[in-house]
């Protein structure tokens, strides 16, 4: 018998079949316009984000990882600063706080959610550890498409005088409360890769805030410092998003909240796969909307697990297999809250996620399902 076709854990392709035509006239549009960079698509793509987020403002840059950076430039937080956030979190996070030129530190996870710790983060700011710069932001990590527990990490940041940033990269279109996040803190930074809920076909990024002097420095910063050509008013960098790119994403936008109702319900299916197995579905916040940019499950025997599914044709993925402390770049020079991450470390030893896009067909979710109703028993 021959093996049965991989599913693959993640399918950016799949994406641009769903909306080709559309994609391919957007594309047109912009290569016939001889307008390449910071031209109409860009700035339509900015609105047209901003009204979906519910912001006043929204920047395109090159990527997320420069969206993080560009919003603690503009808010001066670089050289002398500490920055809190967390471990279990790509590097980007924490590769855009040296990018500013801060120093980060890095807080521990609650198990059941693996965002940061909201008690571990009052307690650094009320008592910082010895030795570091002040704190002066804290960038709270949106992970895996669910949203912090914000209203205690707000209220602490707002007791020391700290600004909250969030991370957006794997939240685009998750709420808590009501309310899109993105909107709740100082400022929010989206990555638009192209694996990403809203995803550009190559690399991209967007800020969001509803500070318009802090957005105004933000636009200088991301090209050069300008105010007027070629007159670098601060310093700046280049990190800008494409006219292609902004077109592309414009179309996508369209499609964005029907494609995470769909991951919900791919996320439902996935649910009671494993009802009454030993393995558990992911945990939901209460009072969130989850928009699972991964489904991600937790077994000590991880690695039978992946195997039992390779087996039978599922692709799967480890987000993320290595902590950023534990990573050589990083590892013995970043500070670590008073929990030592042990969390953080646990987790990285045992998580996986599952096949999650919206472009899915329904014998591979039935397959996928299948496999889930056996797994571990």
């Amino acid at each position: 018998m021959d093996p049965l076709p991989m599913i693959p854990q993640a399918n950016p392709g799949a994406g641009y079949q769903a909306q080709k035509a559309e994609i391919d006239a957007a594309v047109a549009r912009a290569l016939a316009s001889g307008w390449y960079i910071l031209g109409k698509e860009g700035e339509a793509f900015e609105q047209e984000f901003a009204a979906w987020l519910g912001t006043t403002r929204a920047i395109g840059c090159a990527n997320g990882t420069d969206a993080l950076a560009l919003i603690l430039r503009g808010m001066g937080v670089g050289e002398g600063s500490t920055v809190a956030t967390v471990s279990h979190t790509a590097v980007a996070t924490v590769a855009a706080i040296e990018m500013a030129g801060a120093t980060p530190l890095l807080l521990d996870i609650d198990p059941d959610s693996y965002t940061m710790d909201p008690d571990e983060l009052a307690a650094v700011l009320e008592d910082p550890p010895p030795g570091l710069p002040p704190v002066r932001a804290a960038i709270a990590v949106h992970l895996y498409g669910q949203a912090c527990d914000l209203g205690p990490m707000l209220e602490a940041c707002n007791r020391a005088g700290v600004a909250l940033i969030e991370d957006c990269a794997q939240a685009h279109g998750a709420t808590l409360h009501g309310r899109k996040l993105g909107t709740l803190g100082s400022a929010a930074a989206f990555s638009l890769y192209p694996t990403k809920n809203l995803g550009a076909l190559g690399d991209g990024g967007v800020l969001a805030t509803d500070d318009f002097e802090l957005a105004d420095r933000i636009a200088a910063i991301r090209q050069y410092g300008w105010r007027e050509r070629y007159i670098s008013a601060m310093v700046g960098v280049n990190s800008r998003l494409d006219e292609v790119q902004a077109a592309i994403l414009r179309v996508k936008l369209t499609a964005l909240d029907a494609g995470n109702a769909k991951r919900r319900e791919i996320a439902s299916r996935y649910d009671a796969a494993l009802a009454g197995g030993p393995i558990a579905p992911p945990e939901r916040r209460p009072g969130a909307e989850h928009v699972f940019h991964q489904y991600v499950l937790r077994s000590p025997d991880r690695a039978a697990m992946m195997a039992a599914l390779k087996a039978q044709g599922i692709g799967t993925g480890i987000h993320y297999p290595a902590p950023v402390h534990l990573q050589p770049a990083y590892r013995d020079r970043i500070a670590l809250g008073p929990a030592g991450c042990a969390e953080t470390a646990r987790a990285a030893e045992e998580v996986f996620s599952l096949p999650m896009y919206p472009e899915l067909t329904e014998e591979q979710i039935e397959r996928i399902c299948a496999a889930l109703a056996t797994l571990g028993r």
